[in-house]
């Protein structure tokens, strides 16, 4: 019997090792990644019930990557997994601090979730304009010296944070205070696609991955299709950029997101052959040496008038571009309170930025357009 008995737990030992080697091991941290066609500053990996985000250089020179916990409510999450910040989604209640978030929020529908904003004048759109006038969205101060004190009061879900470096103090008293800070840098992508992209990243905050992918392939689309519309034309104009600020000239390098436009546009940018990150600084002379016949001057200056551009300096005559008042600039395109349309909207939809550059560049290919952005310069 005693023999018996070790045959019987021998073959329950041996059918036991096989069940285990034909049960095929679960590997907890293979997810689906979510499409990222041209945003190079992140990524969103799903997984049952949850989703990590993953946020690489959110500033220049950003030492350390940032990974994002985004929860379901009672998901079961793998105990090794290792995060910065865990928010339960969909959110409730957010709060922002560019303004190029608040045309994400309005595409998606979620611009009645926004509780607070760092300067409610630099805001133009109009639908949140309302909800700022109902007193349904609080001032914080400024995005540099935020009023914490306001922003803890809120409870909001999680703040979206815009920073140029990772020294900004306000931002880890709020992460003490129990509320996630995420970093988002959009503002860091060289593609205008890649920053429309970034619609992504709030619709993973959502829960309308569907929703936010939707509405970027039909900004992609138009884009691409705005482009291929410029390779018609004929010849390229000789384009000129940027503006003076304190006897330097900025100028963007010509890997820069400003220079894409130009370069989809079909037209000839004087510096497209430069590269690096900000602007180029450059004097006066230099420029005017360079650009001084350029065809065309697409300024994101100060300057809404000629007389304005004259006043300011009179050398700025020698320049082509300014005797055949060829000068275009967004400084003409506000809202109420005085923010520059341009710079809220535009890296949400960079086809109608690259529509008015085709319109300037070349408007036999778009007669009769109206351009959002960039207007001449008044007389």
């Amino acid at each position: 019997m005693k023999k018996f008995g070790f045959i019987l737990i021998s073959i329950l030992f041996l059918s036991c090792k096989n069940n285990k080697a034909e049960t095929p091991k679960v590997d907890l941290r293979e997810g689906k990644l979510i499409e990222i066609k041209y945003a190079k500053g992140f990524s969103i990996e799903e997984f049952e019930g949850y989703s990590i985000m993953s946020i690489q250089n959110p500033w220049p020179g950003a030492e350390d990557n940032f990974t994002y916990l985004l929860a379901k409510k009672n998901a079961v999450i793998p105990a090794e997994l290792k995060f910065n910040q865990k928010v339960i989604v969909p959110i409730s209640k957010i709060i922002v601090t560019s303004t190029t978030h608040i045309p994400t929020l309005e595409a998606l529908n979620e611009e009645k979730k926004l509780l607070g904003f760092p300067g409610l004048d630099y805001i133009s759109s109009q639908k949140t304009r309302a909800l700022i006038k109902n007193n349904k969205i609080q001032e914080l101060g400024q995005n540099e010296n935020i009023n914490t004190e306001v922003l803890i009061n809120l409870q909001p879900d999680v703040v979206v944070a815009f920073a140029i470096d990772g020294n900004n103090k306000n931002f880890e008293t709020i992460q003490k205070a129990g509320i996630p800070v995420l970093y988002n840098g959009d503002w860091t992508e060289a593609d205008p696609l890649g920053k429309a992209e970034w619609i992504k990243f709030f619709g993973a905050l959502f829960d309308k991955n569907k929703e936010a992918k939707t509405i970027f392939n039909e900004i992609e689309t138009a884009y691409n299709t705005a482009k291929k519309l410029a390779e018609k034309a004929p010849s390229k104009p000789n384009v000129l950029s940027g503006s003076m600020f304190k006897d330097q000239w900025y100028l963007p390098y010509g890997n820069s997101w400003q220079a894409k436009f130009i370069e989809d546009a079909n037209a000839n940018y004087l510096y497209a052959d430069t590269e690096g990150h900000g602007s180029i600084s450059l004097s006066f002379e230099s420029v005017l040496d360079k650009a001084q016949e350029a065809d065309i001057w697409i300024s994101t200056g100060q300057f809404s008038s000629y007389q304005q551009l004259m006043d300011e300096s009179s050398h700025y005559a020698q320049f082509k571009a300014v005797k055949d008042k060829n000068v275009y600039s967004v400084s003409l395109s506000k809202g109420e309170t005085g923010g520059i349309i341009y710079f809220e909207l535009g890296p949400h939809r960079p086809d109608l930025i690259l529509k008015d550059h085709i319109s300037i560049f070349h408007p036999d290919l778009l007669p009769n357009y109206t351009p959002t952005f960039f207007k001449n310069l008044q007389d």
